[in-house]
């Protein structure tokens, strides 16, 4: 037989429920008669309220409550709930012996005889203190992270139950969205999207794709309370459950409104650099192209212009040379504009009255623009001259008003306005009085990415052979020689304007600068006397052809291969009368040499042809410039100026 066997037959129902309430020592069980004073006491009650069962029975068990609650009547009422509902059950603060207070959860039910006598209560309690101090700590955790959430102004932190709707809303919602809390939460965050957005359902799928992967992270427009509208950095993740079920979504969202703006400067400076960089890196290749191209035009030129003079009375042979004439000459225009975009072309600005230019071109615009194009103009009464070469404006205007042109096929009006217009302070213009020119077509007007590109060399929408992508390159580039700035502005099917800008000129000084550039230049029908000539050019075919076109106007001609050599010459022979010397040499340029002689002979006529124009500043007003390519009249009349510059003519100096 065993020990359980044995226990059941030697012990009676009574003695076994003594011994197993002893048993237990989690729980103080207990009983009190009816009036509230122990009578019973097992181990579990010794452990936890530490009494030994001779120093507890007899006493009330009040014994176990705090003061406060004896004397708000706890114990008393807690014995009558028991006895009259049949039940007891509370949580509350309990007294040991030595004074400790613990957690208490306490049950009590009354006993009763068969008879329905009340005969005492039985009393159970559970010391559930670190419970309640994990409650307490996570109460405290929360409300902690309560007060954190709260005190985030620049995140708008809120939650949402799974089908979307709002059931938080921390201050940085508030300020960011500008609603309150009771006007958002249990409403859908759908609100916050545009129109758009919500049409195409994208609040729906950045819950699903929050709850499938785990997280759902954009930045897009959002919608505040009174409509504006604010790029937002958003990330919504899923909230689970112990079991991980789906119990909503927690969503944070940030304005980054300013941060983007940032951005999109930053990248814009940054593409506006690579342009810059782009646009000087092709101009200094196309300038040096040009000035190449010029050097070749310049031999094709004047070997064609000596070759006519020499041929026989033939027209079919004066039509060829002719035709190559033309073509050399549509070539050197074409270098003109290159070097205009490159800003290295040779301006001589004056001042020019723009209605009065633009009045003086009407009957050739009307020839080139055709019957179908109506000119109108728009000019004040009286406007400032601006400072500018007047033969590089008139060729851009004409180059504005055929690109006009060939954007109304079908016809259409063309307008040629001039305003007056004051710049305080722009990045692209100094402060100042300024002329702007506008011409406004009412054609196909380009879209954006073709306007992006209008004035990028080379870029052209015509077709092969009708367009050389030069003629916008070329305004812009004179515009910026000249002090100002040139603006193209369009609208696919509401045409296009384009706008020079031109500095106003300022008064005397450029009007002294016009007269005496037109002072120094040569007058119809005046012959140079015979002189003795030292030519300078590094390249041989452009010394042959100048030595012949000077030897065919009655000189006689030194060639010199360098500007070392020429000045070896000019040492060694009183008898020189004139210079005329290529610009860019290896060694010494062209205004190199010119520095010393006018030390060494100030007397002497100088000419410098250039294939462009970026001379150096403080040029002697005594020296005579020749743009390269030059025929044998451009010639002779820079021959002219050089001399009446140093008064050749008046003292009968010559050869």
């Amino acid at each position: 037989m065993d020990q359980s066997s044995h226990l059941s037959t030697t012990l009676g129902p009574e003695e076994r429920y003594r011994l197993l309430v002893d048993a237990v020592e989690e729980y103080a069980i207990y009983m009190l008669d009816p009036d509230g004073f122990v009578i019973s006491w097992n181990s579990g009650a010794q452990r936890l309220k530490g009494y030994a069962e001779a120093e507890i029975l007899g006493r009330h068990f009040s014994t176990f409550y705090t003061p406060d609650d004896v004397r708000a009547g706890a114990p008393t009422r807690t014995l009558n709930t028991a006895q009259r509902e049949g039940r007891f059950e509370t949580e509350g603060w309990r007294c040991c012996k030595d004074g400790r207070r613990f957690w208490a959860q306490v049950l009590i039910h009354p006993i009763r005889s068969p008879a329905g006598e009340l005969l005492g209560y039985a009393k159970v309690t559970r010391d559930l203190t670190e419970r309640r101090n994990a409650e307490d700590a996570l109460r405290r955790s929360e409300e902690q992270f309560r007060l954190l959430v709260q005190a985030v102004t620049d995140y708008a932190i809120y939650m949402l139950d799974p089908t979307g709707l709002i059931t938080s809303w921390n201050t940085g919602a508030q300020r960011i969205k500008g609603y309150a809390p009771d006007e958002v939460i249990g409403t859908n965050f759908s609100r916050f999207y545009r129109t758009g957005d919500q049409t195409r359902g994208e609040p729906a799928k950045a819950l699903a794709t929050a709850a499938s992967e785990g997280r759902f992270e954009s930045e897009g427009w959002r919608v505040r309370k009174d409509g504006s509208e604010f790029w937002a950095s958003v990330v919504i993740d899923p909230v689970l459950d112990a079991n991980g079920s789906l119990i909503g979504f927690a969503k944070v969202t940030r304005d980054i409104t300013e941060k983007r703006r940032a951005q999109q400067e930053l990248e814009q400076a940054r593409d506006a650099l690579f342009q810059a960089q782009k646009l000087d890196a092709i101009g200094q290749l196309t300038g040096g192209v040009a000035h190449d191209f010029n050097n070749l035009l310049m031999v094709v030129l004047s070997s064609l212009e000596l070759l006519r003079r020499r041929l026989p009375a033939d027209e079919k042979l004066q039509g060829l040379v002719n035709n190559a004439i033309q073509g050399a000459r549509r070539g050197a225009a074409l270098t003109q504009r290159m070097l205009s975009f490159a800003r290295r072309q040779d301006l001589a600005p004056v001042a020019v009255d723009v209605p009065r230019l633009v009045d003086g071109m009407r009957e050739m615009l009307a020839r080139t623009l055709g019957s179908a194009i109506r000119i109108e103009t728009v000019f004040p009464a009286a406007p400032d001259p601006v400072l500018v070469d007047p033969n590089q404006l008139e060729l851009a205007i004409l180059n504005l008003c055929v690109n006009a042109r060939d954007a109304m096929p079908e016809g259409g009006r063309l307008e040629l306005k001039v305003e007056e217009k004051s710049v305080a302070a722009a990045a692209e213009l100094r402060p100042g009085a300024y002329v702007c020119l506008s011409i406004s077509d009412t054609g196909a007007g380009m879209d954006a990415a073709t306007l992006e590109k209008a004035v990028e060399p080379f870029f052209t929408t015509k077709g092969v052979g009708k367009g050389t992508g030069l003629g916008l390159p070329m305004v812009q580039g004179l515009a910026a020689q000249s002090g100002g700035r040139f603006v193209l502005k369009s609208t696919e099917g509401a045409g296009t304007t384009a706008e020079l800008w031109l500095p106003v000129a300022q008064g005397a000084a450029d009007a002294v600068a016009a007269e005496s550039d037109a002072d120094g230049g040569a007058k119809a029908g005046e012959r140079s006397p015979p002189l003795l000539v030292v030519a300078v050019d590094d390249d041989s075919l452009v010394l042959a052809n100048t030595t012949s076109m000077l030897e065919d106007l009655g000189h006689s001609v030194i060639t010199a291969g360098s500007a070392q050599d020429a000045l070896n010459l000019v040492r060694g022979e009183p008898a020189v009368g004139l210079v005329v010397s290529d610009q860019v040499m290896p060694g010494m340029t062209g205004s190199q040499l010119f520095a010393v002689l006018r030390k060494e002979r100030p007397e002497l006529p100088l000419i410098l042809a250039t294939g462009y124009a970026e001379l150096p500043p403080g040029l002697s007003v005594f020296t005579s410039k020749l743009a390269k390519p030059f025929d044998q009249d451009q010639l002779e009349a820079a021959i002219s100026r050089a001399l009446r510059v140093r008064g050749w003519h008046t003292r009968g100096q010559g050869r």
